[in-house]
């Protein structure tokens, strides 16, 4: 079994942080609450008053953070982050969702302290982590993702090599956005039907058996009709994952208007004060 470091321990932190112990690993935690700990503690983990002190007792570490600035600070604090205390043993697995530049930046720190670095981002949301069924995306040497394989595979059914490190990352927003595009689209039909008479429910059964809804639409659909708003995938998280995607298209010279257009939207349901509930909130702009 191996010694973990789990830095955060927010929604998907704490359900991926649990499944590793409940597999047997020892676990070194850290979160900037310290009483989201609490759990865990209570399971098992030991708990760490720093970034620092987790890595240093790790021969992984693993951080699950809500953007660039948390991650910035959880590794590269000068006194207490994780890069200050790392051994030249240990892999670090960046899960989170991340602009590209902080991702590259982030490996080359890491190789800079001679640390074997994976970017490895999750496809999913807590049911997913809580039933072990998240997809990794990762990115960086297919050696490294051997040494970690079993760990990152306790809460996934599913690891998907990319490339190098910032591979990955480019992936999981395009996922993100892709996902996003289409929750915006359903919600602005499903006004408009609403409109000339048709229900809600109606609609999304006739969406269902036709082959243009895909699997995750129909799971958003559901959450739609029953009215489920809590925060399985956060509008202010998707509104921030856009933000990154719209920096990476403008590094490329690339034209997104989709996504843009979609931003957009989940900026206006972030300012009608949606943005602590789940991406289904949306609808409530047009229904």
């Amino acid at each position: 079994m191996s010694i973990i470091g789990f830095l955060g321990l927010g929604a998907m932190g704490q359900r991926m942080a649990s499944n590793l112990l409940a597999a047997g690993h020892e676990l070194y935690v850290w979160n900037r609450t310290p009483e989201r700990c609490t759990l865990l503690l209570e399971q098992g983990a030991k708990q760490c008053l720093s970034p620092r002190q987790a890595a240093e007792n790790a021969d992984i570490i693993i951080a699950m953070l809500c953007d660039d600035e948390a991650s910035k600070e959880v590794w590269l604090n000068e006194k207490n982050g994780a890069l200050a205390g790392i051994r030249r043993t240990c892999v670090a697995i960046e899960c989170s969702t991340l602009s590209l530049d902080w991702c590259l930046q982030l490996a080359a720190s890491s190789k800079e302290k001679g640390v074997e670095f994976l970017c490895a981002p999750v496809v999913g949301s807590r049911p997913q982590a809580e039933s072990h069924q998240l997809i990794h995306l990762v990115g960086g040497e297919e050696k490294t993702l051997a040494k970690v394989r079993e760990i990152l595979s306790v809460s996934a059914c599913a690891i998907h090599h990319t490339g190098h490190a910032g591979s990955a990352m480019v992936m999981k927003l395009a996922v993100n956005g892709l996902f996003g595009i289409q929750v915006a689209a359903v919600a602005e039909i499903l006004g408009l039907l609403n409109k000339t008479g048709m229900t809600t429910e109606l609609v999304i059964s006739l969406l269902n058996e036709l082959p243009i809804t895909s699997p995750a639409l129909k799971g958003i659909s559901a959450l739609i009709e029953a009215k489920k708003f809590a925060p399985l995938f956060p509008v202010d998280l998707l509104e921030k994952d856009f933000g990154y995607l719209e920096k990476l298209a403008n590094s490329q010279q690339v034209e997104i208007p989709a996504a843009l257009v979609a931003k957009r939207i989940y900026q206006k349901a972030k300012n009608c004060g949606y943005g602590k509930e789940n991406i289904t909130s949306v609808v409530k702009l047009y229904v």
